[in-house]
């Protein structure tokens, strides 16, 4: 199909995991084109019977529409996919959804734009099952008018958040969400293994696990404005503290028989705090421990 032919009521999907899947879905659902293509063509199968055109080629994927969704593992992928059909890439909007760094989304950009592409980075703040719906936001970056004049075709995924024209920010806010997620998820794996070593069942401890994670969104509320300010006063929760409290969680974890590398790996960071001078001032001190350790390597 000819440039001049597309529309915005056509897209173009590229990597149907179930996240890409998900999206050529919803924009099934909300009455658009699909074009999809995957390495493993039969996974298309289930959107072809729903009415989506199955591309034979990447080169045929491209051409068919001019806004291309990318929903890879990573930027790797990417290459190794488009490269070999680049100059299909000529005049296509590549709206990257594909997880990778900052760094790699700047690159990727620059890659795009080399061949003629526009390019957004995306970062979905959701799994598969919250795509389609406006609850959910996807962070997104680059151009801002080409954000703005695909705006409407974003939405159909999830709401869209645009965080400015550096093609790496939506890629770093989606990496800062994914430190936040993936520390609290191992963490509570964590305790309810604690939990199963003393007879105690995930659903019963699950209530418990549930008030406390839903409660640090006051801790953030209230820290937040001290943490802007430069205050880490230790007039309410001081490192000695913390340090004293995960020393109990690490013997309790060791006495049940379960591996305590996660609890000790925190604690070694409490102590580190303290060393460094810290120890009767608030948790919140960490951000500067954290910050030079990364200066150091």
């Amino acid at each position: 199909m000819s440039t001049s032919a597309v529309n915005t009521s056509s897209v173009t999907v590229i990597g149907l995991g179930p996240m890409g899947q998900a999206m050529a879905g919803a924009y099934l659902d909300a009455g658009y084109q699909v074009t999809v293509w995957n390495r493993t063509a039969s996974r298309a199968d289930g959107l072809v019977a729903r009415g989506a055109v199955r591309a034979d080629t990447v080169g045929e994927a491209l051409a068919a529409n001019e806004v291309v969704v990318l929903s890879l593992t990573d930027y790797a992928a990417m290459y190794a996919i488009l490269e070999p059909a680049a100059p299909a890439l000529q005049g296509r909007v590549l709206v990257n959804l594909s997880s990778d760094t900052p760094e790699q989304a700047r690159e990727g950009a620059a890659w795009a734009a080399k061949h003629g592409a526009r390019h957004l980075t995306g970062g979905v703040q959701t799994p598969p099952s919250g795509i389609g719906s406006t609850e959910f936001d996807t962070f997104y970056s680059g151009p801002r008018d080409l954000f703005e004049e695909f705006e409407g075709v974003l939405k159909v995924i999830t709401g869209t958040d645009y965080r400015g024209e550096d093609p790496g920010l939506a890629a770093l806010y989606y990496q800062l969400q994914m430190d936040l997620f993936w520390t609290a998820l191992t963490a509570w794996l964590h305790m309810v293994a604690l939990a199963n070593a003393n007879g105690i069942s995930a659903s019963e401890i699950g209530p418990f696990a549930s008030r406390t994670l839903g409660g640090m969104s006051r801790f953030i509320d209230f820290y937040t404005p001290r943490i802007e300010a430069g205050q880490h006063s230790g007039d309410v929760e001081r490192i000695s503290m913390a340090v004293a409290s995960l020393e109990h969680v690490v013997h309790t974890t060791r006495d049940s028989g379960v591996d305590a590398t996660l609890p000790a790996a925190l604690l070694e960071t409490f102590r580190r705090g303290a060393a460094e001078g810290y120890e009767e001032d608030s948790l919140t001190r960490l951000i500067e421990v954290f910050g030079r350790g990364a200066a150091e390597k």
